[in-house]
């Protein structure tokens, strides 16, 4: 399965925890369950015109949940913390949030 960089970043996470981390360049994101560090930090390198340093994943299952018989489970998720380099500018989409 070939991942296109924006099918890779669903979504950014805006939480009290990663906003206090954009000080340090470290932005947090939804990303695509299959797709690992190294695609990661090229998708986000183009789609937002930035250096990255690092990648860090975290893979969380999703919860079984129940309505009265009827049994369901939440998806699976990950998330991504992309740390930049220090000579790197800053994403503008999180710019305005601050």
């Amino acid at each position: 399965m070939k991942l296109e960089a924006y099918d890779i970043i669903r979504k950014p996470v805006i939480t009290e925890k990663s906003m206090a981390a954009m000080g340090e360049k470290k932005y947090t994101f939804i990303v695509h369950p299959l797709a690992n560090k190294v695609q990661i930090k090229r998708a986000i390198e183009e789609v937002f015109g930035v250096e990255v340093a690092e990648v860090r994943t975290i893979k969380s299952l999703g919860k079984v949940k129940r309505v009265g018989v009827h049994v369901g489970k939440r998806a699976d998720t990950k998330k991504a913390i992309v740390t930049l380099t220090e000579s790197s500018k800053t994403i503008e989409f999180f710019d305005n949030m601050n």
